[in-house]
C-alpha cells in the first residue's frame, strides 16, 4: 500500500498562512516602530498621526483574525487527510 498524498488543497492552504504569517510580522514591526514614534505624543493632538495609528491598528487586527482563520483552515484540512 502506498501512503496517500495530501491534496492540493493543503499545499496551497500552508502556502497561504505561510505569506500571512510572514505579512503578519511585518505589520507588527510596524506597529512596534508606529507606538515608538507615538511614545512622547498625545492622542489627538496630530489628528493625521491619530487616524494612521488607528487605520494600523485595524489593519494589523484583520489581518491577525485572517491568519488564525488560514491556520485553522491548514489544520483541518491536515486533520482531514491523516483521517482517511
Amino acid at each position: 500500500m502506498k501512503p496517500k498524498k495530501m491534496p492540493k488543497e493543503a499545499g496551497s492552504a500552508r502556502k497561504k498562512f505561510r505569506f500571512h504569517f510572514a505579512v503578519e510580522i511585518v505589520l507588527v514591526a510596524v506597529l512596534a516602530i508606529y507606538m515608538m514614534l507615538a511614545k512622547g505624543r498625545v492622542v489627538g493632538d496630530d489628528l493625521v498621526f491619530t487616524v494612521i495609528g488607528a487605520g494600523l491598528m485595524a489593519l494589523v487586527t484583520y489581518w491577525t483574525l485572517s491568519t488564525l482563520r488560514d491556520g485553522l483552515n491548514m489544520l483541518v484540512l491536515r486533520a482531514r487527510t491523516l483521517k482517511h
